[in-house]
């Protein structure tokens, strides 16, 4: 069988919540993880990860830990980091149950990542169209990404792996993929970043304390 060339496309957020959050395994080399999961009949020659700047506001040392994790990955020669942003504006919500003063609805803060939806299924549509793959490795559990997973394999004809991320049962999305590959917490952890890095700039990169 000849080598498949494969490109990666990661929602990073999606990862993170449904994968890393709460686990010891957040210093994860993507490359590593997938090549694992294919085997050595597909190349890697493209990773792509979406994601957004955070904050800080209710943590500030949230944009320090993403910013090693992301000057980590960036040492991976064929990764490339797309970012989209966050978006902060108020809203009028209803409450489950009114309070005892009468009040319906209260005004929140409400935060939403925008881009990195539409990035992800832009660049899985292109770069199939572009015939730049054979196989593409999606890592997300996000259905609004169902009709690109369906464009690719159905009508353009490309092969979609899919990485459950999670211990649940793969849901609809995998109607729309060649197959599944199932994150478990021995793969995490045999894919780590070593806990010491030396960047692109020659600068040292350390695994977050707290990670």
């Amino acid at each position: 069988m000849a080598v498949q060339r494969t490109y990666v496309y990661v929602d990073g957020f999606n990862v993170y919540y449904r994968a890393l959050r709460g686990t010891p395994h957040k210093w994860l080399n993507i490359e590593a993880l997938v090549q694992a999961l294919l085997g050595p009949d597909n190349r890697i020659d493209m990773i792509r990860y979406f994601t957004a700047p955070v904050s800080g506001k209710l943590d500030a040392d949230q944009p320090i830990r993403q910013d090693r994790y992301l000057r980590a990955l960036r040492t991976l020669p064929n990764l490339t980091v797309h970012l989209g942003n966050f978006i902060s504006k108020p809203k009028v919500r209803p409450l489950e149950t009114p309070l005892a003063d009468g009040t319906t609805h209260v005004r929140v803060i409400n935060t939403e990542e925008k881009g990195s939806d539409v990035n992800f299924a832009t660049y899985l549509v292109h770069d199939a169209w572009q015939n730049l793959y054979d196989v593409a490795v999606v890592l997300t559990q996000d259905t609004d990404l169902c009709e690109p997973l369906r464009i690719v394999r159905r009508e353009i004809g490309k092969e979609i792996g899919l990485v459950w991320l999670d211990g649940s049962k793969p849901g609809k999305m995998a109607n729309d993929a060649s197959f599944v590959r199932h994150i478990t917490p021995a793969r995490l952890a045999a894919a780590q970043f070593p806990n010491q890095m030396v960047g692109a700039n020659g600068k040292t990169i350390n695994k977050p304390a707290a990670w």
